[in-house]
């Protein structure tokens, strides 16, 4: 049985956890299957958006707890390097990443989801960071970006008591985007999708790419970036289709060039 499955709808990939008998905790093989998928779905022209979820009630409970047995300081070093890299690969990758969070997404699982661009929760899901129970942090990443995400104080407080966040409180405090019904979070997810797929694909790459250089960088040289990008599209067909779409009152055919 594949650890990760993938479905292709249109410009969409859907791509499911499946370790449900674990929670779909992390185990190496699923890392390593969500690297290379991810490498291999950059590489697609018609590739508009990236959903990621987890197959039964959960999406993603957290790294396999029998990695951390009898490990060595290089060990978890690596094992932390490896979480860091699956999260950067989503955080940066070039068409919207949406998490469609289907339960229970603690440590990993919800480190991965706050690297995604977007996050979609089903009433039923939760989130927390509780490695301090374990004597450890959050090493994947969620130290800096939950506090980027709710604020320093909200983050040091999910991470230092270790408590879940049901949906409800993580759309309170700007941890997700949105709270679908359980049985309708693939069906509301695929529509949002939908709707990024009608715009300009090399527009809604920008826009991502201007987001997430710029973030960290002082405001001058967001501007500056979010400039060169602007005008790297101004003479693309896109635009020119966008532009004339609009004067003649119809609804433009994108094609990503």
């Amino acid at each position: 049985m594949p650890v990760l499955l993938h479905e292709r709808i249109a410009g969409v990939s859907l791509l499911r956890f499946n370790r449900p008998e674990k929670l779909n905790a992390l185990s190496t093989e699923l890392f390593d299957a969500m690297t290379q998928k991810l490498e291999q779905l950059q590489a697609e022209d018609t590739l508009r958006v990236v959903i990621l979820t987890g197959t039964g009630h959960a999406f993603c409970a957290g790294t396999d707890i029998s990695q951390f047995v009898d490990g060595t300081t290089n060990e978890a070093t690596a094992i932390s390097a490896r979480g860091q890299m699956l999260c950067d690969q989503l955080e940066h990758f070039p068409v919207p990443t949406i998490a469609a969070i289907n339960g229970i997404a603690a440590g990993g699982g919800c480190e991965i989801a706050l690297a995604c661009h977007l996050r979609i929760a089903s009433s039923l899901a939760s989130f927390s960071l509780p490695e301090p129970k374990l004597g450890l942090l959050p090493g994947y990443g969620g130290t800096q970006r939950l506090p980027r995400v709710v604020g320093t104080g909200r983050a040091v407080e999910l991470m230092i008591t270790g408590r879940a966040v049901s949906a409800e409180e993580a759309l309170e405090i700007g941890l997700i985007n949105r709270i679908v019904p359980d049985a309708e979070l693939i069906t509301e997810t695929l529509k949002l999708a939908r709707q990024i797929e009608q715009l300009a694909p090399l527009a809604i790459r920008a826009c991502l790419k201007a987001v997430m250089l710029g973030i960290e960088q002082p405001l001058e040289k967001g501007l500056e970036i979010e400039r060169e990008l602007f005008a790297s599209l101004f003479t693309t067909e896109d635009v020119r289709e966008g532009t004339s779409a609009f004067l003649e009152k119809r609804t433009p055919v994108f094609k990503g060039k």
